[in-house]
């Protein structure tokens, strides 16, 4: 019983998480954030996964690809054309690169049945950062 309440607790923390981040209203210092959790979150999926907790694993590494989800979403209702004004575009970038370099990390850390899950995360991360290159390098 006590570990069931424990599991909710934690999943609300999480959307708790992510709600903070939503609260900010700018929206370059909200994609900002949103990659600093996703980073934190990596962080919190690899120890969940050396702890044998695997639905917490699932969960945080869920929550890091809606993290950079929201950061490129948030970089696209500014408004602005990442051409004329690259600094947080660039920077997203350039976070979301490194994001991918952890999760390949990851990868070579995790068994291979549990290697979906971090194959899903790569994929989400991957789309956002091949958006963000494509919205920098486009003359649109």
């Amino acid at each position: 019983m006590l570990r069931i309440f424990l599991l909710f607790l934690c999943a609300l923390v999480l959307r708790a998480d992510v709600a903070s981040v939503r609260n900010e209203h700018n929206l370059e210092k909200r994609s900002a954030l949103a990659l600093d959790e996703a980073d934190a979150e990596l962080d919190a999926a690899r120890k969940a996964y050396s702890d044998g907790d695997l639905k917490q694993f699932r969960d945080r590494a869920q929550t890091v690809g809606e993290l950079a989800e929201l950061s490129y979403q948030s970089l696209d209702e500014t408004g602005k054309k990442a051409r004329r004004s690259p600094k947080w575009f660039k920077r997203a970038e350039q976070r979301t690169m490194q994001l991918l370099r952890r999760i390949e990390s990851l990868d070579r850390d995790v068994s291979l049945e549990h290697r979906g899950v971090v194959d899903k995360l790569r994929a989400r991360v991957s789309t956002v950062h091949d958006n963000l290159l494509h919205d920098i390098m486009s003359k649109k």
